[in-house]
């Protein structure tokens, strides 16, 4: 299986360090802005391609699939390109900025017959696959969810401390994480949306603070508080059920007495990357649906346009 990797940032390097670990997976592409980063990312891939241009890595009839670890913006215009080139497609968390444009990927997929799958990575970390077992097999029946997600992003700095030429967008990239962990835990869409954006950043010009609440048509209640202004990181969820109450933190699933379901570890955040990128070679080697494909994840998109539609003050960074 020959891979193109698109972009050379920090999620590229964790993707690299990922497929480095699949029997029978190499990287023959790798597209970037700039030349020489490229360049220098492509020699720690092994790869023989390193281009600015897109079309010229498609145009390979030895590159499989796509790996779009761009820019938020750039995901939707890529993806579409690689599919009509008859590429796969692995593309990072958004699929799109809109849900048209991800209705408009999904369709395209399936008319191309080629897999499209979305890097919904928390979707794999064991402490919440423990947490939706429970809930899928029975065995806790969840009221509602609390959700809270939040790092300090005043400037156009990453989680790695790397300065960016992109502006990341709260709703579309990590209220896309915390909206679609909810659903999945439950495993229902919504069927009514709130949020609320906070004002834009006088410099960045993207709204820090969000609030979104989710019912489902099962009646249980959703509640997802991010934020760019917190001083110190915060990823808490609640699972609160009739049977018992189970939270996520610290790479740990515990119970009320914080006993240990489960624990992810201190790099649960790569070990998920693995055995989501492990999902979507396997997948393509099956030829079948990966488990989560453009398809599966438009009740999160439509959620997110839901407020985007709902805070018209607040238009996304594009």
């Amino acid at each position: 299986m020959n891979l193109c990797i698109v972009g050379y940032g920090s999620i590229a390097e964790v993707h690299r360090r990922s497929f480095a670990r699949i029997p029978g997976v190499e990287i023959g592409a790798v597209v970037g802005r700039l030349l020489e980063p490229t360049q220098a990312f492509a020699e720690k891939c092994g790869a023989p391609l390193a281009t600015v241009n897109l079309a010229e890595a498609l145009a390979r009839d030895d590159i499989d699939a796509v790996v779009i670890t761009s820019p938020s913006a750039k995901h939707a215009a890529q993806t579409q390109a690689a599919l009509e080139a008859g590429k796969h497609v692995l593309v990072e968390i958004p699929l799109a900025l809109t849900l048209a444009e991800s209705e408009s990927l999904t369709a395209l997929a399936e008319q191309q017959d080629r897999t499209l799958m979305v890097a919904h990575t928390m979707r794999f970390w064991p402490t919440l696959t423990a947490a939706r077992q429970r809930i899928a097999e029975g065995e806790l029946h969840a009221h509602s969810v609390f959700l809270h997600y939040g790092f300090l992003r005043r400037e156009n700095v990453n989680w790695q401390g790397r300065r960016r030429s992109w502006t990341d967008n709260l709703l579309w990239h990590h209220g896309c994480h915390a909206v679609d962990t909810a659903l999945w835990l439950l495993g229902e869409p919504a069927e009514a949306v709130a949020g609320y954006m906070g004002p834009p950043h006088k410099e960045l010009g993207i709204p820090l603070d969000l609030a979104v609440s989710l019912r489902t048509p099962r009646g249980q209640v959703v509640s997802c508080a991010l934020s760019y202004n917190t001083m110190r990181p915060l990823l808490d969820i609640l699972v609160i059920g009739e049977e018992t109450t189970l939270a996520v933190r610290n790479g740990r699933l515990v119970d009320p007495i914080d006993q240990i379901i489960a624990a992810g570890g201190e790099n649960e955040e790569a070990s998920a990357v693995y055995l989501q990128n492990i999902e979507f070679i396997t997948a393509l080697r099956q030829e079948r649906e990966p488990l989560v494909s453009g398809e599966a994840v438009l009740p999160t998109m439509r959620a997110l346009q839901a407020v985007q539609d709902l805070n018209p003050q607040n238009p996304h960074q594009r």
